[in-house]
């Protein structure tokens, strides 16, 4: 999705509405390095990090380059060069069932200081945001949330859960195949120019996960801060298939007491194929001198207790809901992606903000391709004769669209209303995914 994102002004309902409370929205210049450095600040103090050093804000500053940055400012306060609340965000790709991608809208960064709560400003920014992602043409708006409470009242519903993996070191015992090739350590710096081609190709892979933006791919090899603890306590494997083409990587580190067996530790792991996903793992629990290994947001359908001899040794924890999906056009979201059966369902679409409701005719072919309608009263009357229909908001629209939540059970929670008999069946059909949606990272 190529788009200007300082091509069009800041969202007068917010101007309005914040100004009503002395407050000032704006639009943040990114080339202003004194006024992104102030955001940047902002950003870390409503994540409770510490004060950014200045190898933190050049790296922030790098990254938010390309995208679009608001705040919200109190000329009243002692540094009111600060904002009291930050929003970020930013055109990208999402994965969906089928190995397609569809443009989206990813929001980031949604900060209130606690010294400015309950005024309207998240409301503000928030609603601000489906705006600016309707603006871009997004077919979706997008985040993770570290919060579940907050963002249903925008239409936003979990779409797709990670979990952190554990793996006893002392009953591992691998029984999955060999792989054809080979895991080695590669030096960081080395993998940077080839680790684009093999994310986006892993990401390719699985419906939820995002494009990887150049930063991330610095942040999690190290490289933004190499001289850092953390940095230099990661280490890099690459796995090179039979013929010396590299097809995954991972990224990880062991943490120990002095003396004492420690525990492998990772939060990136690239694979392009399913010979570099089990040579990776392969590769991650077999460590000597560790406990275990633990994977921090990884799926919740692992393939992993498969390839070992005992299931048990793998346990998962902390699942979450990690993705979050907020439809904006419909016809868009659901053309885009592939469906597991052929068959024809009417969607009533209830949306409160009015953006995404309606309509629509969904029909899909015997090859799982899609062609939807958006269709008046009049004729979604005479459609719905006859044919398989369901009623749902616009947060369940977006939490069954990757296939990780069945629409049947939306129905039993009474939130997908069943239109005429067997529509729930045919949607749990049409809708599921051969892949566990997941999303590997924060954003």
């Amino acid at each position: 999705m190529s788009f200007d994102l300082q091509g069009f002004p800041a969202d007068s309902a917010a101007l309005a509405s914040l100004a009503a409370r002395g407050l000032d929205y704006r639009l943040v210049d990114t080339r202003d390095a004194a006024a992104a450095s102030a955001w940047v600040q902002a950003d870390f103090r409503g994540f409770h990090h510490a004060r950014p050093r200045q190898v933190d804000l050049d790296y922030d500053l790098g990254v938010l380059a390309d995208r679009r940055v608001h705040g919200v400012y109190d000329s009243s306060i002692v540094d009111p060069a600060v904002p009291v609340a930050t929003v970020s965000s930013w055109p990208t790709g999402l994965s969906v069932p089928g190995g397609r991608s569809v443009d989206a809208w990813a929001v980031s960064s949604v900060t209130v200081s606690p010294t400015h709560r309950r005024r309207g400003i998240a409301r503000a920014l928030m609603l601000a945001e489906l705006q600016n992602a309707r603006a871009a043409g997004a077919a979706l708006a997008m985040l993770t949330a570290t919060e579940a409470t907050i963002y249903g009242r925008y239409g936003y519903a979990p779409a797709a859960r990670a979990s952190t993996v554990h793996v006893d070191r002392r009953r591992v015992h691998w029984v999955g195949p060999d792989a054809p090739g080979r895991v080695q350590f590669v030096d960081a710096a080395s993998i940077r120019e080839a680790a684009p081609a093999i994310a986006r190709r892993a990401v390719a892979r699985t419906p939820g996960e995002i494009d990887r933006w150049p930063g991330l791919l610095d942040r999690v090899l190290g490289l933004h801060d190499p001289d850092s603890e953390r940095s230099r306590a990661r280490r890099v494997v690459r796995y090179d298939d039979e013929r010396g083409q590299a097809q995954g990587f991972a990224v990880f580190r062991v943490t120990r007491e002095p003396n004492e067996p420690g525990v492998a530790e990772f939060d990136f792991l690239a694979a392009a194929t399913d010979d570099a996903e089990r040579a990776l793992w392969r590769f991650l629990v077999e460590q000597d001198f560790v406990s275990g290994t633990r994977g921090l947001l990884r799926s919740v359908d692992e393939p992993l207790p498969w390839l070992l001899e005992d299931p048990r040794a793998v346990s998962f924890s902390d699942v979450v809901d990690h993705l979050w999906l907020r439809v904006i056009d419909p016809v868009t979201a659901l053309t885009a992606r592939r469906y597991s059966a052929p068959g024809r369902l009417l969607l009533e679409v209830d949306d409160p903000a009015g953006i995404a409701g309606g309509r629509f005719e969904l029909v899909v072919d015997d090859a799982g391709r899609a062609e939807v309608t958006a269709l008046e009263q009049a004729d979604a009357a005479a459609s719905a004769k006859g044919v398989r229909s369901i009623r749902l908001g616009v947060r369940e629209l977006g939490a069954i669209y990757l296939g990780g939540v069945h629409p049947s059970v939306l129905a039993r929670a009474g939130r997908v209303d069943e239109r005429s008999p067997g529509s729930i069946s045919a949607a749990d059909a049409m809708f599921a995914a051969q892949r566990a949606p997941h999303l590997s990272i924060w954003f």
